[in-house]
This record gives C-alpha cells, sequence and structure tokens, in this order.
C-alpha cells in the first residue's frame, strides 16, 4: 500500500479575539486585510492662524503631519482659505484659538470649517482652545469695569443709574457665536476651561469642555516646595466651585475674596473671606485680561499675612495694561497655560511662566477619533 503523504501545514498563531483570528487568516490566504481597517474616516488637523505652535504640538504629539492649508486675505480684508490636500471622507480637526485678532480669527476658522464641510470630509471638529466670546454668555448690567462681562471699560465709559435698565437689551454673544459654528458645518466642539459651563447648552452639537485642573495640580505639586502649607483663592465668588474642587483634591484649605461696588466707575472694594495667615496663596481663575482683578486679589491677600502670593490662570489674555500690572504686583509667579501663545508676553515680564495642555488636547483628539471616552481626561494628565 502506498503510504499516505503528509501535507505540510503552517500552524495558526492562537487568537482568541475573533475579530482578530479573521485578519489573520486573511493574512495568510494572500486575501487583503480590509478587515483591519479602521472603522472611522482617517484624520487631518489643519491649523489657522492664530496658534499655529499649539496646533504643532499636538499633531507632533499625534505622530502625524500637520494638513496642509493657505490662508491670506485680500486687498479688501476678506479672508481667503485654501484646503492644499483632500479631506473627502476624512476625521477632520481645525486648531484656532480665540485670542489676538479676534474677529478675524473667529472669521477664519468658520470659513475652513465650511470648505471642509462642501469638500466631503466626513466630520469636523473645532478644537477651540479659548472660546471667543465666551463671557458674553448671558444679559448683564455693565458695570463700572466691566465687571459682569469680565472686560474693562475705558476710563470715559459712564453710566448713570437710569440707564442700568438697557442692560436688557445686551447680547449673548457666544449663543451667537455657538449658531455660527454649527451653520458653518461643525460637528464637534473641543474647547478647555469655558468661562461658563452653561455654554455647552447653547450648542446642539457635541462639545468637549476639558479642564486645566489635572495639569495645575501637576504643576503645583512639582513647583511650589510649600503646597501642603498653601490656601486656594478665588479673586470673585463666581470661581469658588473650582478653587474648592482643586483644594479637595490637594487636600488644603481655600478661601475666596468677594467684590462690593457701590456703582459705575467706583473701585470695588474687596473683603477676604478665609485665613491666609502664613500660608502661601495660590489664587486660581479661569482668565485674566487687564488683570485688575487679580492684582488688587494679590495685595488683599498679602495685608492678611500671606507670605507668597501665586496666579494660575488657564487663558492669559494680558490685554492693555496687564504686563505692567503684573510687573509692578507682588506676585512670586503667574501660571497660565498655552491656549494663547504667550511667547511674547514671557519675554515682557520674567513672572509670567506657562504649562504646556498641547498633551491633553491631542489625547481628545485621539480619543474622539478611535470612539474612546474623553472624560479620563477630566482627573487625569495623560503623559
Amino acid at each position: 500500500m502506498r503510504k499516505s503523504m503528509k501535507i505540510p501545514t503552517q500552524v495558526m498563531p492562537v487568537v482568541s479575539d475573533p475579530v482578530r483570528a479573521k485578519a489573520l487568516i486573511r493574512l495568510e490566504l494572500g486575501k487583503p486585510s480590509s478587515l483591519l481597517r479602521s472603522r472611522m474616516p482617517n484624520i487631518k488637523v489643519f491649523s489657522g492662524t492664530s496658534h499655529p505652535d499649539l496646533a504643532q504640538r499636538i499633531v507632533d504629539r499625534l505622530g502625524i503631519d500637520l494638513g496642509k492649508v493657505v490662508t491670506k486675505k485680500f486687498s479688501n480684508l476678506e479672508t481667503c482659505v485654501e484646503i492644499g490636500e483632500s479631506v473627502r471622507g476624512e476625521d477632520v480637526y481645525i486648531v484656532q484659538s480665540g485670542s489676538g485678532e479676534i474677529n478675524d480669527n473667529l472669521m477664519e476658522l468658520l470659513i475652513m470649517i465650511n470648505a471642509c464641510k462642501i469638500a466631503s470630509a466626513s466630520r469636523v471638529t473645532a478644537v477651540i482652545p479659548c472660546f471667543p466670546y465666551a463671557r458674553q454668555d448671558k444679559k448683564d448690567k455693565a458695570g463700572g469695569d466691566g465687571e459682569g462681562t469680565g472686560h474693562e471699560l475705558p476710563v470715559s465709559f459712564t453710566m448713570k443709574v437710569n440707564e442700568w435698565k438697557f442692560r436688557s437689551r445686551a447680547p449673548i454673544s457666544a449663543k451667537l457665536v455657538a449658531n455660527m459654528l454649527s451653520v458653518a458645518g461643525a460637528d464637534h466642539i473641543i474647547t478647555m476651561d469655558l468661562h461658563a459651563s452653561q455654554i455647552q447648552g447653547f450648542f446642539d452639537i457635541p462639545v468637549d469642555n476639558l479642564y486645566a485642573e489635572p495639569a495645575v495640580l501637576k504643576w503645583i505639586k512639582e513647583n511650589i516646595i510649600e503646597w501642603r502649607n498653601s490656601i486656594i483663592v478665588s479673586p470673585d465668588a463666581g470661581g469658588a466651585k473650582r478653587v474648592t474642587s482643586i483644594a479637595d483634591r490637594l487636600n488644603v484649605e481655600f478661601a475666596l475674596i468677594h467684590k462690593e461696588r457701590k456703582k459705575a466707575n467706583e473701585v470695588a472694594s474687596m473683603v477676604l473671606v478665609g485665613d491666609v495667615k502664613d500660608r502661601v496663596a495660590i489664587l486660581v481663575d479661569d482668565m485674566a485680561d487687564t488683570c485688575g482683578t487679580i492684582c488688587h486679589a494679590a495685595e488683599k491677600l498679602l495685608e492678611a499675612g500671606a507670605t507668597k502670593v501665586y496666579a494660575i490662570l488657564t487663558h492669559g489674555i494680558f490685554s492693555g495694561p496687564a504686563i505692567s500690572r503684573i510687573n509692578n504686583a507682588c506676585f512670586e509667579a503667574v501660571v497660565v497655560t498655552n491656549t494663547i501663545p504667550q511667547e511674547q508676553h514671557m519675554k515682557d515680564c520674567p513672572r509670567i511662566q506657562c504649562i504646556d495642555v498641547s498633551m491633553m488636547f491631542a489625547e481628545a483628539v485621539r480619543r474622539t477619533h478611535n470612539g474612546e471616552s474623553v472624560s479620563y481626561l477630566f482627573s487625569n494628565v495623560p503623559y
């Protein structure tokens, strides 16, 4: 009898995941392994002109190249945007912060979103580290120094007592910006430390509001030696929730400063609620524009017996007299994140230090692209 010939067979690896098993079988049979391809479209990240450094840091973290885009202005100052590569079926992310020439940058962002959308992009996400017009989130009185809006008005601005009724005709500009982004074609928004978290409700599309708190906690523990003997202070009553959260995470006490305003254009009196004597005071706020409030708060804290005063801010706008006020103030350091470009501010003021939050935005982009949860970033810094 003829001996049966044994046909050599290739041993397949044992794989518990059925999807990977099928893919390996196809590879062995020499068939194209399309099953391994991602269910989501490829990713493209584009940068506006407001903060190209942050966009470059994000793509470096993701291990991809920045998308090609040309932005220019015509002689009549109209904005022109040309997307330099195909975005058909792609998952597009556009990085543009609300800083610098805010109106021009906002219009540029809207045009870029629309350009990608009508070029058949699968999804367009606007990554807006500092959301523009976030302080105009409700109808409010226009105080003498912009209290209520967070803006400081010119000294020449005066308002009579019987003119307070005009607040009923104030715009809610943050809602208008939300509508503009939606109409332009944005499918998703990623931002950080909204001035009022309720702004997320202005949108009919998903909004991921990231928090700088994990990065702030990391900076405090690494750079303030006496942080265990510190007290977290809010410069106004509106930031009480923010400072209590940080104080709880550090297991230290907190305080707040209550501002009282007698009438328009009169400097507010400040009342410190809490004991800061012989402690390191850490002022925490979401943004600082002209820095009048935090500089007055720092003086109040030193008068109350604080040994050192730090200020930690998410969005360092630093417009008008802000830099000169910080230079003349008593801060050990004024710490901001790079949601807004800070290179020039750091040159003009040695006290300003910067926390890089590009890794948080990069991780948010990666998780969004892969359909993963973003809530991990609310309490952790990705490494």
